[in-house]
């Protein structure tokens, strides 16, 4: 039986162990997926020697980039990126090679790519963690300006408390990547001026727990296009049985 995984610290609630089982149970496919809750990435090795029928893994918080310099190769957008969130893993003999993608920003760039007009043409991105660098990889890609904001100053990045209203009417388009508005916190939301935004906002939320976060609901409060994160990841877990599979290459 052909095994999948997941790789993160600490996982709980994991929507792929859920969506794969139940695929693989739908489609008669003799697989299982496993989630690995690793305390260091050090564990890969131990997850890979105990599991010699492992044949590809997602990886999420806190090993994105961490992971890159336990693989044999990485795709040229994930390296770009500078994160990986797929592994495909291939038995030769004796040695097992590991090759790293990158499915966030597939999955971002065809769920946002539909909802996109003449007026977008800059976007704010909300935070700075690894998810951040997929999103700000696939916004460029489709042709918009980015800017990074931060609770901290930091180099290249714009800071909650210095925005006006004026940059959301310019940088129109606003994605969320932090953890703000999550279950079970589902009352906060990151401080922006929501009350100038109008319908050329378009507010993209990578959270799909709530259905709609507090981002949401403010900026639909005053007219803006507003999106979760669900899509997204329906779009990266279809990517990723396509790399496993060598279905889709980069």
């Amino acid at each position: 039986m052909d095994k999948y995984g997941l790789i993160g610290y600490p996982l709980g609630h994991s929507f792929s162990i859920g969506y794969f089982n139940e695929k693989f149970e739908n489609e008669g496919i003799d697989a299982r997926y496993i989630n690995f809750e690793i305390p260091t990435i050090e564990h890969l090795r131990e997850v890979l020697d105990s599991t010699p029928d492992l044949k590809g893994l997602n990886v999420t918080i806190p090993y994105k980039e961490k992971v890159i310099e336990y693989l044999d190769s990485v795709s040229p957008e994930a390296r770009a990126i500078g994160a990986v969130n797929v592994i495909k893993v291939t038995h030769k003999g004796k040695k097992t090679l590991l090759k790293g993608f990158n499915s966030d920003v597939i999955g971002f760039t065809q769920s946002i790519e539909p909802m996109l007009e003449k007026c977008h043409k800059k976007a704010l991105i909300l935070g700075t963690g690894g998810a951040s660098k997929a999103i700000d990889y696939g916004l460029r890609s489709l042709g918009l300006e980015t800017v990074f904001v931060s609770r901290y100053e930091r180099p290249g990045t714009v800071q909650y408390d210095k925005l006006k209203p004026e940059d959301v009417k310019e940088y129109n388009v606003i994605v969320n990547c932090t953890p703000l508005g999550m279950y079970p916190k589902t009352e906060e939301c990151p401080l922006l001026p929501y009350e100038a935004m109008d319908s050329n906002n378009l507010l993209y939320d990578l959270i799909y727990n709530p259905d709609e976060t507090m981002f949401m609901k403010m900026g639909k409060k005053y007219g803006a296009t507003v999106k979760n994160g669900l899509e997204m990841l329906l779009l990266q877990a279809f990517a990723s049985w396509e790399f496993w599979n060598g279905e889709r290459e980069e």
